[in-house]
């Protein structure tokens, strides 16, 4: 099932509406999901109970205008709906050990101006059981291409495995982008020859066995010098999908997000999957 998660935003609708059309693709069931304070569901007496009710009725509204979002996207789509006690961050965490994906918007209620993405997206983003996507954006003409970010992790089997099986689901074309650059004190190490041809065949070599799975989807190599996070940011410009791992090459012990995932959550040009690590997850 993919779970998505609404508070009554706008950003949250637009989740909502790209949830399940990949929910009629992958054909699972939809759970819209709200998380509110644990004492407003329990509590039922005393002179908070007014209060409390009142609080589940907003509640109630919210998940009934996702549910409505959701059918008048896909009318066909199994749509249900989901009271979450507590903390979204937490409770949407917990849920997501039940889903194959979890989707939420980039912004919510509450949001301090100024901030690029809110605290609920990055805090799932950085520590849900399944893979997440955050909707920032949805491209008005979308160009029927996955980009995938492929870097010099140690494990990038299941980056690429969603990024194909989601390629082949989708009929789209896939860009598979590895972008490096050796930093050095003041900026980056130029590119020679020699490093771009070793960048290239390591690249090559990545996606060998994953080409060979899904011999229908058309692939795209491209291998660039630059700050990553930059080019994948400008590879994804009107791109349906853009996939990157939850970390990657010379993460810190202890960091919640990668870097580039981290910058790619508050810039993405198209809605963004951090691809979370359960290998074989996907077909």
């Amino acid at each position: 099932m993919i779970i998505v998660g609404v508070d009554g935003s706008q950003a949250s609708l637009e989740a909502v509406s790209w949830a399940a059309r990949e929910a009629t693709l992958r054909d699972v069931p939809l759970i819209v999901a709200h998380a509110m304070p644990r004492w407003i569901c329990e509590t039922t007496g005393g002179r908070l109970a007014a209060v409390a009710a009142w609080m589940r009725e907003g509640c109630e509204t919210v998940l009934a205008a996702g549910r409505s979002r959701a059918v008048h996207e896909q009318p066909t789509a199994e749509v249900n709906t989901l009271v979450l006690p507590g903390d979204p961050r937490p409770a949407l965490t917990e849920v997501s050990q039940d889903a194959e994906l979890l989707v939420i918007g980039s912004h919510g209620l509450g949001g301090v101006r100024g901030m690029l993405i809110g605290s609920v997206a990055y805090g799932v983003a950085g520590h849900a059981a399944c893979d997440v996507v955050v909707v920032r954006a949805l491209p008005s003409l979308p160009r029927g291409e996955v980009v995938v970010g492929v870097d010099g992790s140690p494990r990038p089997h299941a980056v690429l495995t969603f990024a194909f099986a989601e390629a082949e689901l989708r009929k789209a074309r896939l860009r598979a982008v590895h972008a490096w650059a050796w930093p050095r004190l003041g900026g980056f190490e130029p590119a020679d020859d020699e490093s771009e041809q070793d960048e290239l065949l390591g690249l090559k070599e990545t996606l060998a066995g994953h080409h060979e799975r899904y011999p229908d989807v058309e692939m795209i190599e491209e291998n660039v010098h630059g700050h990553p996070a930059e080019v994948l940011r400008q590879a994804a410009m009107g791109a349906d999908l853009l996939v990157v791992g939850s970390h990657g090459y010379g993460t810190l012990t202890g960091m919640v997000l990668g870097s580039v995932s981290h910058a790619l959550l508050h810039h993405s040009p198209c809605p963004l999957v951090v691809v979370r690590g359960r290998d074989g997850g996907r077909r």
